[in-house]
């Protein structure tokens, strides 16, 4: 795993447009096909993709396709990441930066990061897809948001073909949200990632589910190895594993609403879940919503909603993306009808072809 990211090239790499099968690479395991596909594994290749976007009328750009939808029939050019490479660009007194390729595996950077003793990535740990995707979702868990660990990207910027090194304040982070996902489809590409990982290390244990860990509660004062354990226990406790069955991860985000909307769904609905943010409004538990008007274990056609975790949209065999948004609409028509609360979906619904 460890190793330095592709060194810059000046000369062009040819890219090569072909027809794939996209069906492995969606976690939703929803078959879907690409008339034009190219896999980029070298920055050198970039000029040569920002040129074959002129002949195309859309871009995709594909990570670990863990937080999409995709069609039958993807339109355009799709650009599969697979820039790999992990380092340690500087020991600072107040936070070792480490260097992330985009295509790595985003576990496998903060495992990597734990084993290195470079500390603050433990929350994250087994959240799917890509060190790359990671700064557009603003990818959070357990008490932590990469925002809080960031320090800057390397992204390429297609139709204008140049590299720009983007800050966090660039990058206009807010929860599960960044300037790429108001961008135009294809209009950037990560290439790399640097993490500012605190020193010294200071655990963050306040969400709840970490304070029930009975193996991190036994542990006293946990390290960063013990927290990253927790997490794994709990989130494989929760969440089905892709491999077995197709699905997005949490699909819907948690929606943030004022304190007078809260306390007036708090005095109808006295088992709320809800969480105080800085901002004085609060995060609303999309499952616990989601199980009160009766969706848990149940399903449209081949979609369903898991049986353990209300969030979580899976594909139960041979779903499309219609059968997966037919779901998704049905849920959100019923939290709006109950609560009066708008869901907003996390992953990225691609348009198909006819």
């Amino acid at each position: 795993m460890m190793s330095n990211p592709p060194a810059a090239s000046t000369q062009p790499h040819d890219l090569r447009p072909e027809a794939r099968d996209l069906t492995a690479c969606n976690t939703l395991g929803l078959a879907s096909h690409a008339q034009a596909c190219v896999v980029l594994d070298h920055v050198g290749q970039l000029g040569a993709l920002s040129d074959l976007t002129r002949h195309h009328a859309s871009l995709l750009i594909l990570g670990g396709g863990s937080n999409v939808v995709l069609p039958e029939r993807v339109p355009g050019l799709v650009a599969r990441v697979a820039l790999r490479g992990l380092r340690l660009v500087q020991a600072r007194d107040d936070a070792w930066i480490v260097e992330a390729a985009a295509g790595e595996t985003w576990h496998d950077v903060v495992s990597a990061c734990i084993a290195q003793g470079w500390d603050g990535l433990e929350n994250l740990a087994l959240i799917p897809g890509t060190a790359g995707a990671a700064p557009v979702q603003n990818i959070g868990a357990y008490g932590v948001e990469l925002a809080d660990r960031f320090d800057s990207v390397q992204a390429w910027h297609v139709p204008g073909r140049r590299m720009v090194h983007m800050t966090a304040a660039d990058c206009r982070f807010a929860y599960r949200d960044s300037v790429f996902k108001h961008a135009h489809p294809g209009e950037w590409l990560i290439v790399s990632v640097r993490l500012a990982l605190p020193r010294p290390w200071r655990p963050v244990l306040d969400y709840p589910d970490l304070q029930r860990d009975a193996g991190l509660s036994a542990a006293g004062m946990p390290t960063a190895r013990a927290i990253f354990d927790a997490v794994c226990r709990i989130r494989r406790g929760k969440l089905p594993d892709p491999a077995l069955i197709g699905n997005a991860g949490s699909f819907f985000k948690n929606p943030l609403v004022d304190a007078h909307t809260r306390d007036g769904l708090l005095a109808r609905f006295p088992g709320l879940v809800s969480y105080a943010q800085p901002d004085g409004r609060y995060k609303l538990a999309a499952g616990w919503l989601i199980d009160q008007c009766g969706w848990k274990g149940r399903a449209l056609g081949p979609a369903g909603v898991h049986d353990r975790q209300a969030l979580v949209l899976v594909n139960r065999g041979g779903a499309s993306a219609d059968d997966v948004m037919a779901l998704a609409g049905a849920i959100q028509r019923d939290v709006m009808a109950r609560y009066g609360v708008a869901l907003e979906p996390e992953p990225v619904v691609v348009a198909g072809r006819a």
